[in-house]
Parts: C-alpha cells; sequence; structure tokens
C-alpha cells in the first residue's frame, strides 16, 4: 500500500508540474510552437478542437465534448487493462489477507516469506501488480497535452456554451459541482479497498478538483466532466451492473455486498 500511495503521490506532483509549468499563457499557433511536447502533443490537440469547432458552426463547446471523446475511445484498450487488472487484484485480496494474517509477526526473515509468498500469489493467478499503474502513465501526457490545448488554444476564451463563458470559471459554480461529483462517483467505482487511506483520497481528490474547476476557464471544467461521465459509463460496463459494491472482507477473507 505504501508503495501505491508513493506513486500517487508521483503522479500527483507530475500533474501539479505539467499543469504549472509551460507556457500557458503563450497561445498556441502554427508559428508559435516549438520542441516535442508542442509540436507533437499540444499543437495537434489545438489544431483538432479549432477543426471541430469549425465544422459544428464555431461551437467550442460542443469540440471540446466530442474531441474529450475521442480520446477516451483513444486510449480505451489501455483503461480496460487497468480496470481489468484492478479487478484481478481485488479477487485475490482475501488471499492476500489470509497470507498477512499467517506472516503477521514484524522480524525480517517473517516479512521476506510474505513478500516470497506474495509474488508466488501473483504469479499463481498471473496478476501483475504494477500492470494497472502502467497505463496511467502511458496515458497522462495526452491527457496533459489536451489540457494544455484547451488553456492555449485562443478561439476558445472567445465563445460561450449552454450558459458560460468558455474562457472563464462558471459564475454559478455547476461546473465544479458536477466535475467534483463525477470524480467521487468514478473513484468509488473504482475503489478495490477498505483501506482508510485510500479512503481519504476518495473526498480529497473531488475537493480539489471542485477548487480547480472553480478559478480555472469553464472549458477545462466542461472536459473533466465529460472525461469523468465516460470513465464512469466504461467502469460500469467493463466491470458489470455490481460495480463499486463489491467490497474485499480482509478479516473473513471474503466478499460482502
Amino acid at each position: 500500500m505504501k508503495k501505491k500511495l508513493l506513486l500517487l503521490a508521483m503522479l500527483l506532483g507530475f500533474v501539479l508540474l505539467a499543469v504549472g509549468c509551460g507556457n500557458l499563457e503563450v497561445p498556441i499557433t502554427p508559428e508559435n510552437k516549438s520542441g516535442i511536447w508542442e509540436n507533437y502533443f499540444v499543437y495537434p490537440l489545438s489544431w483538432l478542437i479549432i477543426e471541430v469547432a469549425t465544422f459544428f458552426n464555431e461551437n467550442y463547446g460542443l469540440s471540446i465534448i466530442i474531441v474529450t471523446i475521442i480520446i477516451r475511445i483513444v486510449l480505451l484498450p489501455l483503461m480496460i487493462k487497468q480496470t481489468k487488472s484492478s479487478k484481478a487484484m481485488q479477487a485475490i485480496q482475501p488471499e492476500m489477507a489470509k497470507l498477512k494474517e499467517k506472516y503477521s509477526a514484524k522480524d525480517q526473515k517473517t516479512q521476506q516469506k510474505l513478500q516470497q509468498e506474495t509474488m508466488k500469489l501473483f504469479q499463481d493467478h498471473k496478476v501483475n501488480p504494477l500492470a494497472g499503474c502502467l497505463p496511467i502513465f502511458v496515458q497522462m501526457p495526452i491527457l496533459f497535452a489536451f489540457y494544455h490545448a484547451i488553456i492555449r488554444t485562443g478561439e476558445i476564451a472567445e465563445h460561450q456554451f449552454l450558459w458560460f463563458d468558455l474562457g472563464s470559471a462558471d459564475p454559478y459554480y455547476i461546473l465544479p459541482l458536477v466535475a467534483g461529483a463525477t470524480t467521487f462517483i468514478q473513484q468509488k467505482m473504482m475503489m478495490i479497498t477498505d483501506n482508510p487511506q485510500m479512503k481519504a483520497l476518495l473526498y480529497i481528490m473531488p475537493v480539489m478538483i471542485i477548487a480547480f474547476a472553480a478559478f480555472f476557464p469553464s472549458a477545462l471544467a466542461l472536459y473533466w466532466v465529460v472525461g469523468n461521465i465516460f470513465m464512469i459509463v466504461q467502469t460500469y460496463f467493463i466491470t458489470g451492473p455490481n460495480v463499486g459494491k463489491d467490497k474485499v472482507d480482509a478479516k473473513t477473507g471474503g466478499t460482502k455486498k
């Protein structure tokens, strides 16, 4: 669990680095782009947003929705792999709990034996504990590039969608609240353990999203909402109608509904 939390901390640090760094104030244009990041990640997505909006009569809000769905569909194989890996880890949680109970002593020899038995358990069930993390790191550059594309495409800020200006924060805070709520639902559906630390993140992340979305351009909040809804639907259909309801009971070694 410590490794997972460390991995999550590294991921969050990468998010903050990606959000805070870069020429976010400088519009991305064919003449104003340099380096691999801008040439092959940010600008192509900005171009796609503009082209889709042009096709739909300069509707940049609809363009963001469509491009978000396109990106999520492209990343779907990775997300399916991540979700299946999470379910595989969930399936062996009772056996892992038994191993931890059997080798509960904290001396070095016992802990080494626990690690060996745990690795053997992974091998017997053909489970890779890192398989669920790899897809996250593969998709992050694309998602961050889309974030940069939204922020640096000047045409977006000049248009409205529904009740809000895409270049300004939602004056009624509807989008931030929806973004936070959908983030909570998405995380709740994908949660596979009752660990208190993971439960804390279940509430911390939605609050952070609401805070960011309350001050960031509505175009970005719209992207978060659409992406979250896509993930919720995707997770439901991949894992079945009982998603989010099966919880591992580490004490009894079974599951509870």
